[in-house]
């Protein structure tokens, strides 16, 4: 696995103002409460992915495997789950930069045990949502700001996580979408 995808530089804060016209998630009406049952509920569809047959193969070079989408999306959760603290203990904080392909490099996301990426993925997920769900009324308003100068509220920024999981498991690793995802 020499070759790693290509540099995402969509700016993804699209999906806070309308519906993703990849995968079609609209993200603009899910509050805190909700985003959380749907990180534990997805919780489930990516450890099941991650323990099938050819997880760790890429469908091309260029493409994650579906053994590095659910690395980056336990890496994704832990790095939301700072902001989101950063977010509670200062006035509005600037994130420092986070690149993910950066991170799949660094974190050498396909060497890593798929046990320990399950294992990962469900503790930083859980995190996540026990976060969200401690939120009250006064802190939903709270912001930060990420190092390109996007602006989240602490229930902007669950948007955004959800999508970027809901979007990976969907659009990326073929998991149908029902009810709870």
């Amino acid at each position: 696995m020499n070759d790693q995808p290509s540099p995402d530089t969509k700016d993804w804060t699209v999906v806070l103002s309308e519906t993703c016209t990849e995968c079609g998630i609209d993200v603009r009406a899910l509050n805190t409460t909700q985003i959380a049952e749907l990180v534990r509920a997805a919780t489930g569809h990516f450890t099941r992915v991650l323990a099938a047959p050819g997880a760790g193969d890429r469908p091309a070079p260029a493409v994650w495997s579906t053994h590095e989408y659910c690395a980056h999306v336990a890496e994704m959760y832990r790095v939301m789950h700072e902001r989101l603290g950063l977010m509670l203990d200062h006035d509005a904080p600037e994130f420092a930069n986070w690149d993910q392909d950066e991170a799949a490099i660094r974190g050498a996301y396909a060497h890593i045990h798929s046990a320990e990426v399950a294992r990962s993925l469900e503790e930083s997920a859980e995190g996540f949502a026990a976060a969200l769900e401690a939120l009250t009324d006064e802190q939903i308003p709270r912001l930060g700001t990420r190092s390109n100068g996007a602006v989240f509220s602490t229930a902007t920024l669950a948007q955004y996580a959800w999508h970027d999981a809901a979007h990976h498991l969907h659009h990326d690793l073929g998991v149908a979408r029902t009810a709870e995802s």
